[in-house]
Formats: C-alpha cells, structure tokens, sequence
C-alpha cells in the first residue's frame, strides 16, 4: 500500500489549501481514513478523519470549522480543505489508514505517506 499528499505549499494567515492523498495498492472503499501533522519538535498530531462510508468525520477542536474532510472513493483519494490558515498550523501533514480502535490515536493508523509540508506565514 502505498500514500501519496500533495498539496502543501505555503500560505498568508487566513489563506486556504486543499491537500490530497492518493491510495495505490488496495481499495480505500471499506477504510476510515485520517488526517495528523507534525510540526518540528512536535508529536504527530490528529487533525481529522473519515469513516469508511464518508457519513462520519471527525476533527481535532482547533479544526472544527475550518477544516473538511472527504472521500473520492472512485479515485481512492481522501482530502482535507483547510480555510483561514493559522501560522500555528505549520507543519508536514500526513494521511494514514485506519487499522482500528480510535481514530484518534495515531497508534491505530496501519501506512503513512511521507507527508506534505504546509507552512503559513506572513
């Protein structure tokens, strides 16, 4: 299995970016999947994910509002819409797919891509 983001770049305070992770080797169609990020010296973070039928999303609180996730199925590609961008939210962000347990927890995520770096900043 192999993940692929794309998307980053970097971004003003309060601009907006739509990452993109593109699945290869399986079919995503029965698999939550999630968004975390790593800033530097930091732990990876959850920022969001989706059950496997798209009916669910989840979001870390300092994401509600501002982020959406969702699924293309057909394209085995999850996104992440992020609008009014903080220059706290610098960081390489990751996808990941579900193995089980809490989405929450990084632990329970199975394979990773090599993340995309978002940087804002002024």
């Amino acid at each position: 299995v192999q993940l692929v983001e794309s998307g980053g770049g970097s971004v003003q305070p309060g601009g907006s970016l739509r990452l993109s992770c593109v699945v290869s080797g399986r079919t995503i169609s029965s698999t939550a999947m999630g968004w975390f990020r790593q800033a530097p010296g930091k732990e990876r973070d959850f920022v969001s994910a989706i059950n496997w039928s798209g009916s669910i999303k989840y979001y870390a609180d300092s994401a509600k509002g501002r982020f959406t996730i969702s699924r293309d199925d057909a394209k085995n590609t999850v996104y992440l819409q992020m609008n009014n961008l903080k220059t706290e939210e610098t960081a390489v962000y990751y996808c990941a797919d579900h193995s089980g347990g809490s989405v929450y927890y990084r632990g329970n995520f199975e394979s990773w891509g090599q993340g995309t770096q978002v940087t804002v900043s002024s």
